[in-house]
């Protein structure tokens, strides 16, 4: 082909094409854009993406993503050895459309050579904070109760003994967990309700503890302390079950355990036990230890749903239009990165 055919925009995408391979690119589920936009105005990349709203079979998972570059699943697949093997020695990054990253198993793909990464977005972490938020006034004035009760038709007039709640000024919010949503819990917290903010984690921040007038606390103390308890941390070893049956029985009896982060960090049989006895004074769930069933074990008789003083939520803490769309943003920048040779932008770690 001649220097002068070179110059024609269509010689030379040939030219193009020839000498760079096409990448592909499997998405497990339909996700907001722009992630989809951006990965197809790629030139050397070819998306598939799973049709179906739902959670994609393993089987299926596992035939689609053979010989692809590059996988964008949702938090539910679980990324494992099977999956890698499957995948082939070619795929190159894993692109995880979630905060966390408890699915993947990170050190098979270290070993493989393969990049992990996630989408902590700031959208996301202000998402979940206001959904906390939100949790918590809604069990404090007894919201859900009494959206019932009017939507019954019991309502027959204005009581002064109907649904007392309490007020969170001056209550004091017990944060397990001081990363980038903890701390945006603790801002609206302060800041917006008039709480008194302590929190315990691996190290202290003191910077946070000047701006909030919050104190540092170990977990047994907190829990004594607190008159609401929110949770952010990661699901690790170290965090499974980190509430159980022992720090129940240490919780003031009237308080609220906030769980946005992961369910298995709360044993649910120990929660269900708290709650039948009356030793807490509700729960907000947006996350199950046998997610997505809410309740592990029917033949107990003992169902989450049946108490009027838990409010629960499908996993939708940072289910906002801002939220998720940030997030399938850097979900397929983290792949576009990656295929160029690039650094990604959020890797796993």
């Amino acid at each position: 082909m001649s220097h002068k055919n070179l110059k024609n925009p269509f010689f030379r995408s040939l030219v193009d094409n020839s000498t760079t391979p096409m990448q592909k690119v499997f998405i497990a589920r339909p996700i907001p854009e722009p992630a989809l936009s951006l990965l197809k105005k790629q030139k050397n990349i070819t998306v598939d993406v799973y049709e179906k709203d739902e959670i994609i079979p393993r089987k299926e998972l596992l035939k689609r993503i053979k010989g692809v570059d590059a996988v964008l699943p949702i938090l539910t697949d679980r990324i494992d050895k099977e999956f890698f093997d499957a995948a082939g020695p070619q795929l190159k990054i894993v692109a995880n459309y979630a905060i966390g990253f408890d699915n993947v198993d990170l050190k098979e793909a270290k070993k493989r050579g393969i990049i992990v990464t996630n989408t902590p977005v700031e959208e996301a972490a202000e998402s979940v904070a206001e959904h906390t938020i939100g949790m918590l006034i809604v069990l404090a004035h007894r919201m859900i109760e009494a959206d019932v009760y009017a939507r019954a038709e019991k309502y027959k007039g204005w009581s002064p003994n109907h649904f007392m709640g309490y007020d969170l000024r001056n209550k004091t919010l017990g944060l397990i967990g001081l990363g980038r949503i903890g701390k945006l819990v603790a801002e609206h917290a302060v800041q917006g309700l008039g709480m008194k903010v302590i929190y315990t984690d691996m190290k202290r921040d003191k910077d946070f503890e000047k701006q909030f007038g919050a104190k540092y606390l170990s977990k047994e103390k907190l829990l004594q302390t607190a008159d609401a308890i929110s949770l952010h941390v990661p699901l690790l070893p170290s965090t499974k079950y980190l509430i159980d049956t022992a720090e129940f029985s240490q919780m003031k009896k009237t308080a609220l355990l906030i769980n946005t982060s992961r369910g298995p960090v709360v044993r649910e049989k120990a929660l269900l036990r708290a709650l039948r006895t009356g030793r807490i004074g509700g729960a907000g769930l947006d996350v199950f230890e046998c997610e997505p069933t809410i309740d592990c074990d029917l033949t107990d008789k003992l169902e989450l749903k049946s108490f009027k003083n838990v409010v629960l939520t499908p996993h939708t803490a940072s289910a906002t239009i801002e939220a998720r769309s940030a997030m399938s943003k850097m979900a397929a920048e983290n792949i576009i990165a990656v295929l160029k040779g690039k650094p990604p932008l959020s890797p796993a770690k």
